[in-house]
């Protein structure tokens, strides 16, 4: 584990989605540290082109001290126009790969301890999927909340994009990526808390606020619920719904950090921070 000390930033980020140019403009112009010290964590979605995720993360990688990325969904879809045809385990390993080309960290390389302002704590990129146990209104298993989705038309891409080869189906990866990651938490000493980053939320309840709750369903695991509570963990940073807020639970900060769809910033009533401050935080606890 390596250690980054004096002053700085723990900024975060997520769905980035650079393939519209106004979120391209945006990794340009407004994704800019304040200090040399700065890390940034990604956490996921940057984008389904593996030249675009390439792109982006070469520019963060310039500017800031330190990168962290996760893999959200887009980045293992295997999107017909993307001349790398890769699916599944193999797109996700060379991603990684691209990564430590590029000095960012990821799932797969060791924790790092951030003791600039509001530390130490120990920032812990993970990729853990979904498994479809956040069943949909009025369901109780898969293929109920399944069939509930397709007769209402919510149904996310991944059913046609996301191959999870060699894995037989999207929650045999989901569970072999939980216990992966329950045991590398588990070795990570209790006297410093933790800074979780993974593009789905370890907890059911921010989906509570999704317009379309069916969706719910491919936004992570009831295996993880219990992680914020288990493990040291100081916050727990993830994308994917675009929803930017932060709520609490169990005295534990949740901090939903996505820059979404340039129609959903035109739209929304409150403009968050495009790369908001994870520590120092400024948020007190309710």
């Amino acid at each position: 584990m390596t250690r980054q000390t004096g002053t700085g930033t723990l900024y975060a980020v997520s769905d980035l989605h650079v393939t519209y140019p106004e979120n391209r403009a945006l990794v340009t112009d407004a994704l800019h540290p304040t200090s040399e010290r700065d890390w940034l964590i990604v956490a996921g979605d940057v984008g389904e082109l593996v030249a675009d995720i390439e792109w982006a993360l070469t520019v963060l990688a310039e500017r800031f001290a330190r990168v962290f990325w996760v893999p959200g969904n887009h980045e293992l879809w295997t999107p017909s126009d993307d001349p790398c045809r890769l699916r599944g385990v193999a797109r996700y390993e060379h991603l990684v790969a691209l990564c430590r080309r590029l000095g960012v960290r990821t799932p797969e390389d060791p924790y790092e301890r951030w003791e600039g302002p509001g530390g130490p704590v120990t920032v812990a990129p993970l990729f853990v999927l979904y498994d479809y146990t956040f069943h949909a209104p009025g369901t109780r298993t898969k293929e109920e909340s399944l069939a509930y989705a397709h007769r209402t038309g919510v149904v996310c891409n991944d059913e046609f994009l996301l191959n999870p080869e060699p894995h037989a189906s999207v929650d045999a990866w989901c569970a072999e990526r939980v216990a992966f990651t329950e045991r590398r938490l588990a070795a990570c000493p209790e006297d410093v808390p933790m800074v979780l980053v993974n593009h789905f939320p370890l907890v059911r309840r921010p989906t509570d606020v999704l317009r379309y709750p069916e969706f719910a369903q491919w936004c992570g695991t009831t295996r993880t619920a219990d992680w914020h509570r288990r493990f040291a963990v100081d916050t727990v940073v993830y994308g994917h719904l675009h929803i930017p807020r932060t709520t609490w639970y169990d005295g534990v900060r949740f901090q939903e950090v996505s820059i979404g769809y340039p129609r959903e910033r035109a739209s929304a009533p409150i403009r968050w921070p495009v790369m908001p401050a994870i520590l120092p935080a400024g948020d007190e606890k309710p």
